[in-house]
């Protein structure tokens, strides 16, 4: 009886990176197409006017 043969995983550790490289580019850029925005001038503000009125300072 002969063996199967292994199959060759080469180069799936480097896909792998590339595919993710690629999803952490594209969430950075959809990211700061957000923040820099005025929607993220509000959500700033808001979250930072948050923290203040926790703090006892807002």
């Amino acid at each position: 009886m002969s063996r199967p043969r292994p199959v060759d995983q080469r180069g799936v550790t480097t896909a792998e990176y590339a595919v993710a490289t690629a999803a952490g580019a594209g969430f950075a850029g959809l990211l700061y197409k957000l923040l820099s925005g005025g929607f993220g001038d509000k959500l700033i503000k808001t979250l930072f006017d948050h923290v203040l009125g926790l703090l006892g300072l807002g």
